[in-house]
């Protein structure tokens, strides 16, 4: 494979691809061909597969690139949205995962279209394929050929294009099932990598006492000052849990986990165990950032975990072991981007247009799709070099730019009934607009707008602080919309059958309760009484 790696470096990399393959294809066999089993796993999943597939589902190659590279420049400080998305894991198992299963939706923008209608819904299943591509698949294979190709001297796009077809072939076959159990898998090889690498390294270093002589103070500073470029603590404090909020509690991509659950408290659970993991990068993701810069002072950022995985510390077969973690962390999210995009056309998309197709229509749309994406994605391989290289934060701020509408239509759908579908949709257009307008800014050079004072000023906003501007906006647009809408009849009836569904489950589990300790109290008092005569 590589003239870099021992034989048995190479040799643990060729069993862990043979295992994935196994693993997958394996899961694929002897499974009913319905959309429910190929897009949700038959609604079977346990917490502890949930809990490792949010996880492995959200670390992919540009957290372990983005994240070092991050942590070599800022410090701790970029830590802050993995220890809010902790917090909001358990804000999903407890209030949004039982408002989904009960909903008895497949996809989120399925419960938009419940809520609002199929406008919305349309809305958010381009917006989310759209950032897929871009995002999630796009930034992914790029910090996957970067490292590849530092690390294996592989070409980058020969790198991308076979991860890809690796990664589509079981995903095509086997679905979410094959998905989430080669994840199950991958998450215990990505933690023991990461970690194998911190550990090493800190080794080097000469220790945690070393590393903080070593490096400035402000590299271990947490909060940073409101006019900080990147990390404002006010931008952190309100627009960090935005995108928090879109990213895990209304994006198919990491919800389809959670509509997979065989009930509510194993959704719960398994958002406490991918809670419980995102507490530890800061040790295993940021840290390797912080002893890039002390072992490569002359280079920083995206490079750090390339020279790190290339650094003769690691010893024989653990660097192979790490580069394996890699892998795993890349094909992981590959392969729930692909899933995920298949389902949004098969079930959203091909399901607003032809709702009364057959499961056998459903699972070859889904099929093709899933294809189809991983052509896409190979098509736009030589499109990635022009992608900023401080990833993290490049991430970052373009889900800053997609997610306030969405999450404003999101919750106040959910906590407002007199929310008018009329109202999601003007919030969600002029809310993508505006995002749209400031995507294609940060793209540009400052010299193209820069005599144009609005333009300029716009583009100047802090990404955290426009998303919360962003997010008042369009909560103004579509409660003020609402108010004064009048929702039709239909709408009404709707919207109270959505409700009345979920009121009338939480109604029923509390008169079950009652019931039975009422029955209790009765068996009690009527022994009671016998023993007594």
């Amino acid at each position: 494979m590589s003239n870099n790696l021992s034989i048995l470096d190479n040799s643990l990399i060729l069993v862990y691809f043979a295992v994935v393959l196994f693993i997958g294809l394996y899961l694929a066999k002897n499974r009913e061909e319905t959309s429910k089993e190929y897009f949700l796993a038959s609604k079977n999943l346990g917490w502890l597969a949930i809990g490792a597939s949010l996880f492995a589902t959200n670390i992919s190659s540009e957290h372990l690139v983005g994240l070092a590279g991050a942590g070599s420049i800022h410090g701790l400080s970029v830590g802050h949205f993995e220890w809010m998305a902790a917090i909001i894991l358990l804000f999903l198992g407890w209030f949004i995962a039982p408002l989904l299963l009960k909903s008895d939706v497949s996809t989120v923008p399925q419960f938009f279209g419940k809520r609002y209608d199929d406008k919305s819904r349309l809305y958010l299943s381009l917006v989310s394929i759209f950032a897929y591509l871009f995002t999630k698949i796009g930034i992914t294979l790029l910090m996957g050929g970067l490292v590849l190709r530092e690390i294996l001297g592989w070409d980058m796009a020969t790198a991308a294009i076979l991860i890809v077809l690796l990664t589509g072939l079981y995903t095509v076959i086997g679905g979410l099932r094959s998905v989430i159990y080669t994840q199950l898998f991958q998450t215990v090889l990505l933690i023991a990598g990461a970690i194998l690498l911190s550990v090493y390294g800190i080794i080097e270093v000469g220790g945690f006492s070393s590393l903080y002589q070593k490096l400035p103070a402000d590299y271990f500073q947490i909060l940073k000052p409101g006019t900080d470029p990147n990390f404002p603590w006010t931008g952190i404090l309100f627009g960090a849990p935005i995108i928090g909020i879109w990213y895990w509690c209304a994006d198919q991509y990491m919800v389809q986990r959670i509509l997979s659950a065989k009930g509510i408290k194993e959704a719960r659970k398994g958002t406490i165990l991918a809670s419980f993991l995102k507490i530890f990068p800061i040790f295993f993701l940021i840290f390797p950032g912080l002893i890039a810069a002390v072992l490569f002072p002359g280079s920083k950022g995206d490079t750090s975990y390339s020279l790190m995985l290339g650094g003769d510390f690691l010893p024989m077969g653990i660097k192979g072991f790490v580069i394996i973690g890699f892998f795993s962390a890349l094909m992981s999210s590959l392969s729930s981007a692909f899933n995920s995009a298949s389902s949004l056309v098969t079930l959203d998309l091909f399901g607003i247009f032809k709702p009364k197709a057959s499961e056998h229509e459903k699972v070859l749309v889904g099929r093709l799709s899933t294809m189809f994406f991983v052509i896409a994605t190979i098509a736009l391989i030589p499109l990635l070099r022009l992608i900023d290289t401080h990833i993290y934060i490049h991430l970052q701020a373009i889900q800053a730019y997609i997610a306030p509408p969405i999450v404003s239509v999101f919750l106040i759908g959910i906590i407002w009934k007199k929310a008018s579908a009329k109202g999601a949709i003007w919030a969600l257009i002029i809310g993508g607009f505006l995002g749209l307008v400031k995507i294609i800014l940060s793209s540009l050079s400052a010299d193209w707008f820069s005599n144009i004072f609005i333009l300029k000023h716009y583009n100047d906003i802090n990404y955290l602080h426009f998303a919360v501007i962003l997010f008042l906006i369009t909560s103004i647009i579509l409660i003020a919309y609402s108010i004064l809408d009048i929702q039709s009849e239909d709408e009404k009836h709707r919207i109270n059958k959505l409700y009345s569904l979920i009121d009338s489950e939480n109604e029923f589990k509390f008169t079950s309760k009652v019931s039975h300790l009422t029955k209790s109290n009765n068996t009690i008092t009527k022994q009671n009484s016998e023993t007594v005569h």
